[in-house]
């Protein structure tokens, strides 16, 4: 089932397109025709790429579809919630071993945008209501364990109170052996523990809170939710400070320290939280503000989605879930998340050569694109974590692919390049989400740009006469120009000329020049192309 297309023109933010390969090794720009296209206004998205939904196994990728189809939503949200899910089910569970020291936890963050009205909490609902149903049977199976251990604990419990009554009421010779006695049956009752009733996923919970879960379930948890009240909690909401440790440790899988009252401290060697994520889209633009997220880095960790809201545009008559594809993922998702349930060390997936080599390929690229005249400059602390991200995807989507034994295989090119493009979806969208949070600065040297155009009624300017037009406090070099010039170049404003034949006599090469779009000059041209 092919998901719904999303309703065309949302603005939700800039964001500065990808280039497959080297960033430097740009081709000659196109020769161009008179005729030219509405410019989109800066700030404004240029087209996002939908979630690959292919990418995902098959019983997970028909059901994202199939809820996008019923719900009339974006399958980007129930990607990324459908991500969240794999995550839930195999985050603490295995850890994929990428190279040399390189280990990278299978437990993801991931978060959408969507205006209200975009049935979120159905979709979440959805595709989370199997796990629900797999935590009721983790809890009847414990069940026995949990009376026997809660009884025994009463038990000791008692002996302890009783050893310490005759002791205080012995004479004075038996006083010192009955006092022995009693505090070995309050250490042995102090040392009986009762495992905690099983838990899979929370919903808006304090972060103290969500350590104790943590520690009371073995190192794991989710956070999915289909809305963002989570976020006003990590800022601060009850304590009045931004409490960020047990995220940024729960995404590493650093070691944490929790502390609980009337108890011992309790150090998890290797967490692994969960978080998948609805919001509506003004909650980026919060976030952005709260103090500590991006210092901290906790912004870096989240894989972000903004697709366009289908609102306007829905089917009110689509095909609804089909029972089999609901039957298939429920069941798979369970067998999957009861034969992760009860390890306690992590499996190590391994990479096959060739799965290796794509995502070295993949790194490449990525550093390429982080320098500073590159596309994810400005986000480059989102997009240093991003090759974890896309082998901690390739993880997922192993043992999604392989629910039985997928920790006895390695992991293979085609689901490495799966991954990769799971990656790349996400590092579109979080190119838009940055921006809208005002992290993109080639933004604003655009607009003075644009500003300096506008004014210059020029049908025709050289890279050259900009720089020296513009400020030197925005601008110090030429180079500072390139992704002002790329951003008006990708929304329409400006274009390219194709550089005259050289004539072998050496010298400077000539400065770039840009044909500027009709509506910034006052001097006749085609009209525009609508």
């Amino acid at each position: 089932m092919t998901p719904p297309t999303p309703a065309p023109d949302d603005a939700y933010g800039n964001v500065t397109s990808l280039f497959a390969d080297d960033w430097a090794a740009l081709e000659p720009p196109p020769e161009h025709t008179d005729v030219w296209d509405t410019p989109i206004p800066l700030g404004q998205a240029i087209a996002l790429p939908p979630f690959p939904v292919d990418a995902l196994p098959a019983w997970v990728g028909e059901m994202v579809a199939a809820v996008a189809e019923e719900t009339q939503t974006p399958a980007d949200l129930g990607g990324s919630i459908g991500l969240a899910v794999l995550s839930t089910a195999c985050g603490g569970r295995a850890v994929v071993s990428v190279r040399g020291r390189w280990r990278e936890p299978v437990n993801l963050f991931t978060v959408t945008a969507l205006p209200p009205g975009n049935r979120k909490s159905a979709v979440v609902a959805e595709l989370t209501r199997p796990l629900l149903a797999v935590e009721k049977v983790l809890i009847e199976q414990s069940s026995t364990v949990r009376a026997e251990a809660e009884t025994t604990a009463k038990l000791s419990r008692s002996a302890a109170e009783k050893a310490a009554a005759r002791a205080a009421n012995a004479e004075p010779e038996q006083r010192a052996q009955l006092t022995r006695e009693a505090i070995e049956l309050a250490e042995a009752a102090e040392e009986t523990s009762v495992p905690a009733r099983p838990q899979l996923v929370a919903d808006d919970v304090t972060p103290e809170n969500l350590a104790t879960l943590l520690a009371d379930q073995g190192g794991r948890m989710a956070v999915l939710s289909a809305e963002g009240g989570i976020f006003d909690i990590i800022a601060g909401r009850y304590s009045g400070t931004p409490n960020l440790e047990v995220f940024l440790k729960g995404h590493a899988g650093d070691m944490l320290r929790v502390n609980r009252q009337a108890r011992d401290a309790q150090f998890l060697e290797a967490p692994a939280l969960t978080m998948g994520i609805a919001v509506q889209p003004s909650v980026f633009r919060d976030i952005a503000k709260a103090k500590g997220f991006e210092g901290r880095g906790l912004l870096a960790r989240f894989l972000y989605a903004m697709p366009r809201s289908m609102v306007g545009f829905r089917n009110l008559t689509p095909e609804l879930i089909p029972e089999a594809v609901a039957d298939t993922y429920a069941k798979t998702l369970g067998t999957l998340t009861l034969a992760l349930a009860g390890w306690t060390d992590p499996a190590v997936l391994t990479l096959t050569p060739e799965a290796d080599a794509v995502l070295l390929e993949h790194q490449n690229a990525t550093e390429v694109q982080m320098r500073p005249s590159g596309p994810l400059a400005h986000i480059d602390t989102w997009a240093s974590k991003l090759d974890g991200a896309i082998a901690r995807v390739a993880g997922l989507l192993h043992l999604a692919a392989h629910p039985d034994d997928g920790y006895t295989r390695p992991i293979v090119a085609e689901t490495m390049t799966a991954a990769c493009g799971i990656g790349d979806y996400y590092t579109a969208h979080a190119l838009a989400v940055f921006d809208a949070m005002g992290n993109d600065p080639a933004l604003g040297k655009a607009r003075a740009v644009l500003a300096h155009l506008e004014t210059a009624d020029a049908l025709v300017i050289s890279k050259r006469e900009l720089f020296r037009a513009l400020s030197r406090g925005e601008f110090p070099a030429v180079a500072d120009l390139d992704p002002a010039l790329t951003l008006l170049e990708e929304h329409g404003w400006i274009r390219q000329e194709a550089p005259p034949a050289r004539t072998g006599r050496g010298g400077r090469p000539p400065s770039p020049r840009y044909q500027t779009h009709p509506t910034l000059t006052s001097s006749p041209r085609q009209n525009l192309q609508n």
